[in-house]
C-alpha cells in the first residue's frame, strides 16, 4: 500500500477523534501520538487495525478495553523492519531468508520470546510465544520505525463483530482514539493474516489460514515441516 497522497486534503473531526488521510503528512502527528501512549486505528495490508505502544501497559488496557476483549487473550506485536524482529523474539532456528521471503505481508509469524526481548512482560503475560507482523503498509511501517519502540496490533472492531475494511465501518469507535488514519477501502476481503506458529524448530504449523495461502512446496522443504 502506498501513500494516500490525493486524500492528503481530508479532514474530519468527530467527538475527540480526529480522522485523518493515511498519508505521509500525517506520519509525524501518529509517531507522536504513539509515544504518547495513546490509541489510534491504522489501516494496514489486511484491516484496519487498532495500535499503540506495545510497552506501554496504560495503552495496552485501553486497547482491551475498546475492544471489550478478554485480557487473557494475545495481541500481536507491528514492527517497521523485518531485520528488527531479532530485537523481540527468537529467530536463529529459522532458514536463512525464510523471513524476508515472508515478510513484508499479510502474514503473523508465532515466534519464542528472546531472552533479551525488548518487550514489556506485562504484554500477554504467562504467554511465552509472540505474534509478530510487518504488514506491507507503507504508513504503519512508517509509523512503527518512527516510534522506536514496537506497536501492539488488533482489529478494530469489538470482540466477536466482522472485521473492518473501511473507516465507516467503525465509526461508534472512532471517539476512543486519539486519531483514525483512513487509507480507503481496503481490498482484503475481510480476512486477516495467515496465522503460521513458527516457534518450534524444523516445524510450522498454520493456525489461521488468511489473505496469505502457503502453496509453495519449497517453503514446506525449508521448514521441514507439517
Amino acid at each position: 500500500m502506498t501513500w494516500s497522497l490525493q486524500r492528503a486534503e481530508l479532514c474530519e473531526l468527530s467527538s475527540s477523534c480526529i480522522v485523518h488521510p493515511a498519508s505521509e503528512a500525517y506520519a509525524q502527528e501518529a509517531i507522536q501520538a504513539i509515544k504518547s501512549e495513546k490509541v489510534i486505528t491504522v489501516p494496514t495490508d489486511t484491516l484496519y487495525g487498532f495500535a499503540c505502544d506495545a510497552c506501554s501497559l496504560e495503552a495496552v488496557n485501553r486497547i482491551y478495553e475498546i475492544k471489550g476483549r478478554k485480557l487473557t487473550s494475545p495481541l500481536a506485536i507491528c514492527i517497521g523492519e523485518v531485520s528488527d524482529i531479532k530485537r523481540v523474539a527468537t529467530i536463529n532456528h529459522l532458514p536463512h531468508g525464510l523471513l524476508h521471503s515472508l515478510l513484508p505481508g499479510p502474514v503473523t509469524l508465532v515466534l519464542q520470546r528472546g531472552e533479551s526481548s525488548i518487550l514489556e512482560r506485562s504484554l500477554n503475560p504467562g504467554v511465552d510465544t509472540i505474534g509478530v507482523r510487518v504488514p506491507y503498509c507503507e504508513f504503519i511501517m512508517e509509523v512503527s520505525r518512527g516510534s522506536g519502540s514496537v506497536l501492539a496490533l488488533t482489529s478494530a472492531n469489538l470482540t466477536g463483530d466482522r472485521s473492518i475494511v473501511c473507516v465507516n465501518d467503525f465509526e461508534s469507535l472512532w471517539q476512543h482514539c486519539a486519531y483514525v488514519y483512513d487509507g480507503g477501502l481496503l481490498q482484503s476481503g475481510r480476512e486477516g493474516s495467515t496465522i503460521i506458529d513458527m516457534s518450534k524448530i524444523g516445524k510450522y504449523k498454520i493456525i489461521r489460514p488468511g489473505r496469505y495461502v502457503i502453496m509453495d512446496l519449497k517453503f514446506e522443504n525449508l521448514c521441514g515441516g507439517s
